[in-house]
């Protein structure tokens, strides 16, 4: 597999599909909010990128991409669902001999995927938090030790009792599968070859800045408008954060379009310097990422990735 990352606004997905069309790829797309159907200029989907012209081939070839539009708005998407619909995805790519690139700015989504995390569908308990809320580290522990021995579960993780938080949310999960045994999809690490796309801050701040612009012009308020419309609370817009937090708040009358302007031009700016964060702590974790200038020519970053391959 090839996993091409990189910020917001830096043309991950450009390089993703020209890249495709030259080797026989499909898309598996990393972004935890582009599952979402009717949510596409907020989310950046930009699927017209998918459509590559390649050599003196005039017909634009459509590249096949996966994980995008995959959930109705105004459900909650979690990593766990991630990872499953991933190797769902990963599988048939390869089971028809393609090869799948893994593309996208989500890091906690890409590190999931290639270290192989086991994890937990369990939903939360609030009843049962509620009950938890007050008892020590120590009682929590016992709890917990107590209800591993009926579940079979060896307490090998240390992590599960370092604070009490984690205590409660070991304690929930383990009377979870104590009322409904699932059998779990063991999913094992994915080796890749890591590319990322390094933007310079400057230039990442103004193409963010013209590129709101720009989705702006292109009918976002509309956007959200119309899934407020359909009946989607805006509380539950509120929570995709970014783009469908502050024009949910302009809409209904929290914010004026100055403010909500303003205001997101600089959540974005700090979504993109918390990526850049993840992805650095990815290669202090031991990922080793290949990564390739944003302003180069197209000809050219794909030349040195394909270069990496052999």
């Amino acid at each position: 597999m090839i996993t091409i990352l990189g910020p917001t606004a830096s043309g991950k997905t450009p390089i993703a599909a020209r890249l495709a069309a030259e080797i026989g790829g499909e898309i598996i797309s990393a972004d935890s909010r582009q599952v979402y159907r009717r949510m596409d200029i907020g989310t950046g989907k930009d699927l017209a990128d998918y459509t590559v012209v390649v050599g003196n081939n005039q017909h634009p070839s459509p590249i096949t991409y996966h994980l995008i539009d995959i959930r109705e708005p105004g459900t909650k998407y979690n990593l766990f669902e991630y990872q499953q619909d991933f190797f769902d995805a990963y599988e048939d790519i390869r089971s028809r001999g393609a090869v799948p690139i893994l593309c996208g700015g989500t890091g906690l989504y890409i590190e999931a995927v290639l270290k192989g995390y086991h994890l937990s569908p369990v939903p939360q308990n609030q009843e049962l938090r509620d009950s938890l809320e007050g008892k020590s580290l120590a009682e929590l522990t016992q709890m917990l030790t107590e209800l591993k021995a009926k579940t079979g579960s060896n307490m090998h993780n240390t992590t599960d009792v370092d604070s009490c938080q984690r205590a409660i949310r070991a304690i929930e999960i383990e009377t979870y599968n104590l009322e409904h045994p699932t059998p779990r999809r063991e999913l094992p690490p994915v080796d890749s070859l890591i590319i990322g796309v390094n933007i310079d801050r400057e230039l990442r701040r103004e193409k963010i800045t013209r590129r709101l612009k720009t989705r702006l012009d292109e009918g976002m308020v509309d956007e959200v408008k119309a899934l407020l419309d359909e009946g989607i609370p805006a509380e539950d817009l509120i929570y995709y954060g970014l783009e469908y937090k502050f024009v949910t708040e302009y809409l209904t009358g929290q914010l004026t379009y100055d403010e909500m302007f303003s205001r997101l031009e600089i959540a974005i700016h700090q979504f993109a310097k918390r990526q850049m964060t993840w992805f650095r702590g990815m290669e202090r974790r031991g990922f080793k990422i290949n990564w390739i200038d944003a302003t180069l020519p197209m000809e050219e970053k794909i030349k040195q990735i394909i270069s990496l391959l052999s």
